[in-house]
């Protein structure tokens, strides 16, 4: 570990933590094996129930805070992030979960990249590692709609509106963090890192986001529970019309299996061989419109899905039985923000099928400051 005790550190790392127990040691160790900058490294002890705090003080030089009582309306993990920005003394902060394993020199190779662009703030979107079922199933073609919903390079670009950014992985200036009001600003935002990016690019400072699956990965959800509360409480913020997108998703996979499987049902309807079903069709259909039906979908799930660090494999059982279950959680996403009724870890949010409600930025800037001089 580069960080001298009592130099102020190049980086402060925050990693919030709410009962992340088997997850947290692999994090840890793999951000004090950094190597190439100076950092510190705050672990937000969330109310946890398990062993995550005692996993957090095992290693040496870390530290280990308790956030303040949970303000009305906010977030547990915008309390935690924002107990963490007031003790951290870097210029430049580095917002990571509990659940990402960092490669060896990705800090000082976000750092450098961060310097390069001269971006005030960079998200990188992890290699997401699946294990189960369903994660495998469904991570590909979420991931994938994200890709066309929030392109990288556009979200780069300070020209375009379109804002993304990946709570997973944020490296921030903390010039630019304070003088948007931090955390505090987006405290009741259930999707506070595409706020906090937008706070960010709103004020005229460059962004940069994309995919690093050689920098940091991550497992997101570790069962069916778990991915399915994660996305309902995500999806309807991430997409501006959730239940029209699920139609669409339903219609296009209907379609396809449809055209695939036309064949053998004429077959079976009307008593053909094989030679004289496949005769009817290609004179009906075409064979060359049939050809571009059936692989123009695949084959543009298949290109945006490589660029999101998925496998041949997954791409497979994204395509069999990924949609469905992505039009499955939009609506019920959608259906949790128009009730108000959020779940996540514990805690229920009132959430929001709009933009979110912000917080007066100008009050949001007097808090963080305050907190700030407290701290100080």
């Amino acid at each position: 570990m580069d960080a001298v005790i009592h130099a102020t550190p190049e980086v402060s790392i925050i990693v919030p933590a709410r009962n992340e127990e088997v997850c947290l040691g692999d994090c840890l160790h793999s951000l004090v094996s950094q190597a190439g900058v100076t950092f510190e490294i705050i672990v937000v002890d969330d109310q946890s129930t398990d062993r995550t705090r005692a996993i957090a003080n095992s290693f040496a030089g870390v530290r280990v805070l308790s956030p303040g009582p949970l303000p009305n309306g906010w977030t547990g993990k915008n309390n935690a992030v924002v107990a963490g920005a007031r003790a951290a003394r870097g210029e430049w902060l580095l917002f990571t979960d509990a659940d990402t394993v960092h490669l060896p020199g990705s800090l000082a190779g976000a750092l450098a990249e961060a310097k390069e662009h001269r971006a005030e703030l960079l998200s990188y979107s992890p290699e997401q590692i699946a294990v189960t079922f369903w994660e495998i199933a469904t991570l590909p073609v979420v991931f994938a709609a994200l890709a066309r919903q929030y392109p990288p390079a556009l979200v780069s670009d300070p020209e375009s509106p379109v804002v993304a950014a990946n709570g997973q992985y944020i490296l921030v200036r903390r010039e630019a963090y304070d003088a948007v009001g931090g955390h505090a600003a987006v405290a009741t935002d259930l999707l506070e890192d595409v706020a906090l990016a937008r706070a960010v690019k709103s004020s005229g400072r460059k962004i940069q986001f994309r995919y690093a699956g050689t920098s940091v990965r991550t497992r997101m959800y570790r069962n069916f529970h778990q991915l399915r509360e994660g996305w309902t409480k995500n999806l309807a913020l991430l997409f501006p019309k959730p239940r029209w997108l699920a139609a669409k998703v339903l219609l296009g996979w209907s379609v396809a299996w449809l055209i695939f499987c036309l064949p053998w049902i004429v077959r079976l309807g009307a008593g053909l061989t094989t030679g004289a079903v496949h005769e009817v069709f290609h004179r009906w259909i075409g064979i060359g419109w049939l050809n571009g039906i059936v692989l123009i979908g695949p084959l543009s799930l298949m290109i945006r899905l490589r660029k999101a660090n998925f496998t041949w494999d997954m791409e497979v059982l994204g395509a069999i039985f990924g949609y469905p279950m992505f039009a499955y959680l939009l609506l019920r996403s959608k259906n949790a923000h128009a009730r108000h009724k959020v779940l996540w870890k514990g805690r229920n949010y009132a959430g929001s099928v709009g933009q979110p409600e912000a917080t007066d930025n100008a009050a949001a800037v007097m808090m963080n400051q305050a907190l700030l001089k407290s701290h100080k």
